[in-house]
């Protein structure tokens, strides 16, 4: 079977590429260096079209998206453009090919109105900021292009690759005397290589058909930023610098983040009998590979 991954360089996309390592499937990654570079611009949809027809693709897994919160804020039509119009693109490309498209989406689609219990899927998306505005729009998109698909939305990434809140925090907490880092912002962290390895085991198994919908998949466990970040010094060995706590309103923003963004993963464990890591479990993990580079 052939499969698609849009955002190949990517945090999840790199870690998609390790769980495929040694698989059976035919996995074509866009935008990954090397001398057989594939290049997709799926903001275009006669482009999006000719590869799933040209490469008979029957899965997509969209890892691609315009993910940077604050600039969104003054980035609206370039952010609605990746993250609703060319998921559009893909949905209906894949269900031309009579395909299913798998979609990462986002805890953001949540947030403006007050709650303090696990986020279920069903729950209505009330976004705070033009990113989560447009990450909403992109599952309606989905929705309204009638295609087979399964949309994980997922929560506070990090990984080995690029840019992300573990590796900055290595950085500060190795450089700095001291920090302070939000306590009233509660959430969970995700390992991509978790949902990485979980995307993989869905596509290797066949588990795809009958089982589309929308999904939450983050590690286990609830911290703040603070909890987070407490934990990234202890297991790097950074102890020395004094990590003290402080409200969201001591760092302005454009942006109101969701002050209690933790998914409910109940459906995504039933239905595709996952085991989820716990959030330190996941953290020490990418620590020990990040050290070792």
């Amino acid at each position: 079977m052939n499969i698609l991954v849009t955002g190949g360089n990517g945090q999840l996309g790199n870690c998609l590429r390790n769980a495929a390592k040694g698989s059976e499937d035919n996995y074509i990654f866009t935008d990954v260096a090397g001398d057989n570079v594939v290049r997709l611009d799926i903001t275009d949809a006669d482009a999006v079209s000719r590869m799933v027809k040209e490469n008979d693709v029957k899965v997509i897994v969209n890892c691609a998206a315009y993910t940077n919160v604050d600039k969104a804020e003054d980035d609206g039509e370039l952010a609605e453009l990746l993250n609703a119009t060319a998921v559009r693109n893909l949905a209906e490309a894949i269900k031309a090919n009579d395909g299913t498209l798998i979609h990462i989406s986002t805890d953001y689609v949540f947030g403006k109105e007050p709650y303090n219990v696990p986020c279920r899927e069903d729950q209505k998306g009330t976004p705070t900021g033009v990113y989560g505005m447009t990450k909403l729009h992109g599952e309606q998109a989905i929705a309204e292009s009638g295609c087979r698909a399964l949309i994980f939305r997922t929560a506070w990434l990090y990984s080995e690759y690029g840019r992300n809140f573990v590796k900055t925090m290595l950085n500060l907490t190795a450089t700095k005397p001291e920090l302070r880092v939000v306590f009233d912002q509660v959430g969970t962290p995700t390992y991509a290589q978790d949902l990485a390895d979980a995307i993989f085991h869905i596509i290797n198994k066949r588990k795809m058909s009958g089982n589309e919908g929308t999904y939450h998949y983050s590690n286990e466990g609830v911290c703040s930023w603070y909890d987070f970040t407490k934990m990234i010094a202890e297991y790097s060995g950074n102890t020395e610098c004094n990590i003290q706590p402080c409200h969201s309103d001591e760092f302005p923003s454009k942006v109101i983040r969701p002050s209690y963004s933790v998914l409910d993963k109940t459906k995504v464990k039933e239905i595709f009998s996952l085991r989820v890591p716990y959030w330190t479990d996941s953290l020490k993990r990418c620590i020990v590979n990040l050290k070792s580079e």
